[in-house]
């Protein structure tokens, strides 16, 4: 799947660079996009240009950059410390810093960098994955407030651990051009089966109510995390 992925991304790249100078793009963590900036950083290293790209992030957990949560540190190890970039395309949220603050500034950082489109920041691509739970970016289905919040980025919390994040919210996302979700492994199917089989009747789970308002959005997966769709 990240190799396929890998692909389209490239490809979908190169296309808006016709028409645009500079793209801005949110990525997100977890293992999926790690294995796709492993594939990124080998295989694309001379075939994106990657000073033509912003990058942003779509959440962050509240720990160091040093840290192995650290969704922009493990981009860094595996795709920007291997390519050609320059650093001030790359737009960190500071997961130490506190969060209230950080988000405030990370919205303003955003809002300095990226047009405006209906009175809100609009990404040309946003990364996203999904949990087990249905959460999406740090959306979680407790809280569902996150998808109507006036911010562009608001502080989240894990409903498990409790743990700080900070998370674009709903509106933002569903302002891009383009949404992308990631999904891999058998311990996502049923999650996925229950979104995209019954969408409408899942209004209670953030991922679900992702239905960008001038975009598209776009599921790519493996045939274990499809395994529950229906024909």
């Amino acid at each position: 799947m990240a190799d396929g992925f890998a692909e389209i991304f490239c490809k979908k790249i190169s296309s808006l660079l016709i028409n645009k100078n500079i793209l801005n793009i949110a990525l997100s963590g977890g293992e999926t996009p790690i294995e796709l900036f492993k594939v990124l950083s080998s295989d694309y290293n001379d075939k994106i240009k990657w000073n033509n790209i912003n990058f942003f992030w779509a959440d962050e957990r509240c720990v160091p950059a040093d840290s192995d949560e650290s969704n922009y540190g493990n981009a860094d190890i595996y795709l920007f410390s291997k390519i050609r970039i320059n650093p001030a395309n790359i737009h960190k949220i500071n997961g130490e810093d506190n969060p209230l603050n950080e988000s405030a500034r990370y919205s303003k950082e955003v809002k300095d960098n990226i047009s405006v489109r209906n009175g809100l920041p609009s990404f040309d691509v946003i990364l996203l994955g999904i949990g087990e739970d249905g959460h999406t970016a740090s959306i979680f289905p407790n809280q569902m407030g996150l998808m109507q919040s006036e911010k562009v980025y608001d502080v989240a919390f894990h409903p498990v651990s409790s743990q700080r994040r900070i998370t674009i919210t709903g509106r933002v996302i569903n302002n891009s051009a383009d949404v992308s979700f990631l999904v891999s492994g058998g311990n996502k199917a049923e999650i996925v089966g229950k979104i995209l089989n019954n969408k409408s009747s899942n209004k209670n789970l953030p991922a679900a109510v992702i239905a960008p308002s001038k975009g598209t959005i776009n599921w790519y997966m493996d045939s274990d995390a499809a395994g529950q769709l229906k024909k």
